[in-house]
This record gives structure tokens, C-alpha cells and sequence, in this order.
């Protein structure tokens, strides 16, 4: 999702299925920050599968600081709102990889 500027809006900029992290990262503007929704096959120690649901908010750096702040004054209510609880954040596009994203979620099983 991105932020319309001139309505001041978040919008659905993308809709991808079945998607890897990895494929994810690819899909991601390298200088313009996103709100992510992606819902991940996670596999537990114990053999069960969870699907959570994660919210990850890419501001890359050197995205103008202007876009910066529109997009982090937004991010807490667009959490709020939705409901989301696995919050993460990442700096570098290239960060948003299968194994950041099993360790992220690690904390939460």
C-alpha cells in the first residue's frame, strides 16, 4: 500500500499472491517507503502451519524525508485500524528475506 499524497489516503498500490519474502523484496520500490500486508506460511517446531498475518513497513534510505513522516505518521493508525499485531520494520529493501522474516516471527511462537 502507498499514500495517495494529494488525498492523503493509504491506497492499494499492489496485489500479489503467493509470493515469497524474497519475491516480495523485489516488488518494492527501492527509494519510496510501503506498507505491507503479507500473510506467511509459517511452519511451527512441532509441525503445525499458522498463517500470520504481518504488517511491515519498508522506508528505505533515501526516501525524502517529506514521504518519511507522511508514512510514519500514518503507520500507527493504519495498525490500529486493521487490527495487526506482528509489527515490523525494515530500512533496506534487501533485508526482507525469508529467514529476517522467520526470525521476526519467532518471537511470536
Amino acid at each position: 500500500m502507498k499514500i495517495d499524497k494529494d488525498k492523503r489516503l493509504v491506497v492499494l498500490d499492489e496485489e500479489l499472491e503467493g509470493v515469497s519474502p524474497d519475491e516480495l523484496k523485489d516488488e518494492l520500490p527501492e527509494r519510496q517507503p510501503r506498507f505491507i500486508v503479507y500473510s506467511y506460511k509459517y511452519q511451527h517446531d512441532d509441525g503445525r502451519v499458522s498463517y500470520p498475518l504481518c504488517f511491515i513497513f519498508s522506508s528505505p534510505l533515501g526516501c525524502k524525508p517529506e514521504q518519511q513522516m507522511m508514512y510514519a505518521g500514518s503507520k500507527n493508525k493504519l495498525v490500529q485500524t486493521a487490527e495487526l499485531t506482528k509489527v515490523f520494520e525494515i530500512r533496506n529493501t534487501e533485508d526482507l528475506t525469508e529467514e529476517w522474516l522467520r526470525e521476526k516471527l519467532g518471537f511470536f511462537h
